[in-house]
């Protein structure tokens, strides 16, 4: 019979995402640990723009803030084509140093380029890390939350397939097609139940940030701020479509145009 392999397949599915799924869920807790005594606690810790950044949408977002922060300084112009030009080559820290490194001698670039090499920077891998052993951003290495999510929501879609699959075999089965889809619904709601109790325990799911990163950055958004600050924190937390001037936000439009001279 056919169908049973079919059912072997998805019960493998179903059971390896949710095994990930549960010792991914089982680490975060696990390194969610209080403060040590004479370390800064999550109220008094303050997160700069790059961490933020980076906690939010990892290196390629702390690049936008670089990039971001020295247009609104003039000293880059982003131009709405899509390309970048140096106009003050003295980066005020190491990650405008990097961006302005990531352009290039000719002191122009198209943007998308700078921003992959910008996020690959030894300077903001010095920053990752250095989250990583404060315990407010996930280890590269390590099997996240987030993405253990997404494999158990690809096994369920493998287990309704299967099911599917299953019913529409041509030919008796010798099994009645009711009993069928009922072995297969067990796979599935092991699959959904999972996806809702990690809804209710561990969300919000982050690639980046740890439980301790994610407190900092609800803290950093909820604290009031300068003009300039709250709208660069804007874009270090919510990204590019934080930017409100359509011509700024049209410069991180990836685009192929050759450079007008």
């Amino acid at each position: 019979m056919f169908w049973v392999l079919l059912l072997f397949l998805a019960w493998a599915f179903a059971g390896t995402a949710c095994a990930r799924l549960c010792l991914a869920a089982v680490r975060t807790d696990a390194s969610d640990t209080p403060d040590a005594p004479g370390t800064p606690t999550v109220a008094e810790r303050d997160l700069t723009l790059y961490e933020a950044a980076f906690l939010s949408g990892g290196p390629r977002r702390v690049a936008d803030v670089a990039l971001v922060s020295m247009a609104r300084q003039r000293r880059l112009l982003l131009a709405h084509t899509g390309w970048a030009t140096v106009v003050d080559p003295r980066g005020r820290d190491e990650i405008e140093q990097s961006v302005i490194g990531a352009i290039g001698p000719g002191g122009q670039s198209r943007i998308a380029p700078v921003r992959t090499r910008a996020a690959d920077t030894e300077a903001v891998r010095r920053l990752a890390d250095g989250l990583v052993h404060a315990g407010l951003a996930v280890p590269e290495c390590s099997g996240t939350v987030a993405s253990a999510v997404r494999q158990v929501r690809a096994a369920a879609l493998a287990v309704a397939a299967f099911g599917i699959t299953a019913l529409l075999l041509p030919g008796d089965t010798g099994t009645p097609r009711p009993l069928v889809g009922a072995w297969f619904a067990l796979p599935l709601i092991l699959t959904l139940s999972s996806l809702a109790i990690a809804r209710f325990e561990v969300h919000p799911y982050s690639p980046w940030a740890s439980p301790a990163g994610q407190r900092l950055l609800r803290a950093l958004t909820g604290r009031p701020a300068g003009d300039e600050r709250s709208f660069l924190t804007s874009v270090a937390v919510r990204g590019i479509r934080a930017i409100g001037e359509p011509e700024l936000r049209a410069a991180f439009t990836d685009r192929d145009q050759p450079l007008r001279e």
